[in-house]
């Protein structure tokens, strides 16, 4: 199995205890940078991007979910990062459970946010990844990118969302039609009870993708679990709604 050294960043305090941010995937770390300002204060905060995303390497697939929490474990490793609060979102938090229930020394106190314990059926991203590789990014953009907004968040800020649909333009084909396949077939019921680091699972109140009924499910299926909805967002709640995303998040990890 071949790891891929991921593209990273670091902000804050050289000597904090680290923050690990992971990103969904058709994101960019920077997807984070709303959330910076209430963790850089008094935490380390490492930021990755995940294959074929940034300039983080793309091999060639088929990937799993395993392989992409591995690439984010190897790094840790790396660094010599032997124990992190960490925060996931998406595909993010998928790859948190993951190492949470493979590698539980690792991850002190856990944010799961608009995750859930198995990709819906409903999400067809086998179609997706074939209509990528068939002709690229970009003819997907728009169609990943609608349920991620409120339409008051398009016509409010319509540069944002336009952003992100040029962002997802911008990563490699095969590294995100390999990430398509890898999230189509994710099941995580079985781990979800290994997790044993104090947990906050976020749900968007307006998340078509994977509405508030999955967040809950996943937080009651965690022992040490507490559950939040955020009202007013889709599914990237910390663009959306960034001021209560970072206090909760200020609320959990920094204490």
């Amino acid at each position: 199995m071949a790891l891929v050294p991921l593209q990273y960043r670091l902000d804050g305090p050289r000597h904090a205890p680290v923050v690990l941010l992971v990103p969904p995937f058709g994101t960019t770390m920077s997807v984070w940078d709303p959330q910076l300002p209430a963790l850089t204060g008094q935490r380390r905060v490492l930021r990755i991007d995940h294959r074929g995303h940034g300039v983080s390497p793309a091999p060639k697939g088929p990937y799993t979910v395993e392989e992409l929490a591995l690439d984010v474990l190897h790094l840790l490793e790396e660094h010599g990062f032997s124990r992190v609060c960490a925060v996931g979102a998406g595909l993010g938090a998928s790859l948190l459970v993951w190492i949470a229930a493979n590698a539980p020394r690792t991850l002190d106190r856990l944010v799961l946010v608009t995750a859930a314990p198995r990709t819906p059926e409903s999400h067809d991203w086998g179609r997706v990844a074939s209509e990528v590789r068939a002709s690229g990014t970009a003819a997907v953009a728009e169609e990943v990118v609608l349920p991620w907004f409120t339409p008051g968040m398009a016509e409010r800020r319509p540069e944002v969302v336009e952003g992100f649909t040029e962002g997802i333009g911008a990563l490699d084909s095969g590294a995100f039609a390999s990430i398509c396949d890898a999230v189509a077939d994710m099941d995580q019921r079985h781990l979800v009870s290994a997790v044993r680091s104090p947990t906050l699972v976020v749900s968007a109140a307006h998340d078509p993708l994977l509405p508030p009924g999955h967040g809950r499910r996943l937080a009651d299926g965690i022992g040490d679990s507490r559950f939040e909805v955020v009202d007013g967002a889709a599914h990237l709640v910390g663009v959306e709604r960034p001021e209560r995303v970072s206090e909760l998040l200020a609320e959990h990890l920094v204490h």
